[in-house]
């Protein structure tokens, strides 16, 4: 006979909680009744092509991972657009929105992000959004259909995508950001500046070096004003300017939070019988934001829920790619540099191209590229294995074929 299933509650329908579950279910696929909450009424989908739907590359069903049949193939229980709002550890119960309980055996946390809303006066303005889920694409689509001017505040990725999407559904778009430079968290001075010049050839406007000091409007938002007294109008403002780990729930159950929720190497909480995954967890003092350690987190974790617990999680360097549609960029590792480095700089201004190694001693550091990446998987794995590149120096930045060919 048989012995009876465990309970395992997910609290997240997102990509990491449901990347886990598939990890767990590869492995052990009888082990639990499985029971799933979303606050989104949908099945899980890929938030990182939020942007091509928003651009009109995509729509929803092109970018949707798991829709309800694979959960009810799987025989697990979703509750979507359902939030959980209570979790009671001593009884091992969760509550939902509607009243809904469920006991766990396990729980496993993948509560996410939330976009940083930056808290000036006229914030809470109807027209002045994140730019997170479905339904924030759905606003901005509504929005850009009256044309208008939007302002985006934020530029490192996520914004600039925000920005390319509304320029392309017809929108007059300003990107407004704090720093004197494009994705100052990925890219350096001179390759944030080339981005900027081929961005402004597509239509988009830039305001670096400024700050947000009021959003002005009746019942929605009609312009922003900026710290040094000047205004723009504005029918839409999305902001970009970063998100913050979504902890609340965590922090209410009396879990140990840091910036995010704390976990170990197998993505256990200080509570055994609880796990966290995504962008919600703070593992070694580090946060994340990025498809690829969340992949690996989702492995780790999956296997120690199915008993198969070898497995250890393990950062390492992630590279960046720019989506935005027809700008070839990458960078990994430290390209900023420090006393001791060196650098390593072509540019290349009538091809468009730019590339910069960061070296420290015989090994690369960091690296950004722009124009031409085709050579940035390689240079990623030579971090990575620490390669000593010492023999293949003066051919570096003419990338991996003429190393190859000079070996």
């Amino acid at each position: 006979m048989n012995a009876p299933r465990q309970s395992l509650v997910v609290i997240g329908n997102g990509m990491a909680g449901m990347r886990t579950v598939e990890e767990l279910l590869k492995l052990s696929p009888e082990l639990y009744d499985i029971t799933v909450f979303g606050a989104e009424p949908h099945g899980n989908y890929n938030r990182i092509l939020l942007s091509p739907v928003l651009a009109g590359e995509k729509n929803i069903d092109d970018i949707m991972l798991h829709p309800r049949q694979w959960y009810a193939d799987n025989g697990i229980t979703l509750h979507a657009g359902d939030p959980v709002v209570h979790i009671d550890r001593r009884r091992r119960m969760v509550r939902s929105k509607s009243g809904r309980e469920v006991w766990y055996d396990r729980l496993l946390l993948a509560t996410g992000s939330t976009p940083f809303i930056v808290p000036v006066p006229g914030h809470k303005l109807a027209g002045v959004i994140g730019f997170r889920d479905i339904c924030d694409v759905d606003t901005m689509l509504e929005a850009a259909r009256s044309g208008g001017r939007a302002v985006v505040i934020g530029g490192g990725l996520l914004g600039l995508e925000a920005a390319n999407g509304l320029l392309r559904r017809g929108m007059h778009v300003t990107v407004v950001h704090v720093t004197d430079s494009l994705m100052n968290q990925q890219l350096d001075k001179p390759a944030s500046l080339l981005l900027k010049n081929a961005l402004e050839l597509k239509g988009l406007h830039f305001m670096l070096d400024a700050h947000t000091a009021e959003i002005i409007g009746g019942k929605r938002v009609s312009a922003v004003r900026f710290k040094d007294g000047s205004e723009i109008a504005a029918d839409l403002v999305v902001m970009a300017a970063g998100v913050r780990p979504n902890i609340a729930l965590a922090q209410e159950a009396g879990l140990h939070c840091e910036r995010a929720i704390v976990v170990d190497d197998t993505l256990q909480t200080y509570d055994p019988r609880i796990y966290a995954v995504g962008e919600c967890v703070q593992h070694r003092s580090s946060t994340f934001g990025l498809v690829a350690p969340i992949w690996d987190q989702a492995k780790v974790c999956g296997a120690h829920l199915a008993r198969s617990g070898h497995r250890r999680y393990v950062q390492t360097a992630t590279p960046t790619k720019l989506k935005v549609t027809g700008v070839d960029l990458y960078s990994v590792g430290d390209f900023i540099g420090a006393e001791g480095t060196e650098d390593l700089v072509l540019r290349d201004p009538r091809r468009g191209i730019y590339k910069r190694l960061v070296l420290s001693g015989n090994r690369i550091a960091g690296a950004v590229l722009y124009g031409d990446v085709q050579d940035g998987p390689w240079y990623f794995g030579l971090i990575q294995d620490r390669t000593d590149i010492s023999s293949m120096r003066n051919r570096l930045l003419f990338g991996e074929a003429l190393c190859a060919q000079a070996a």
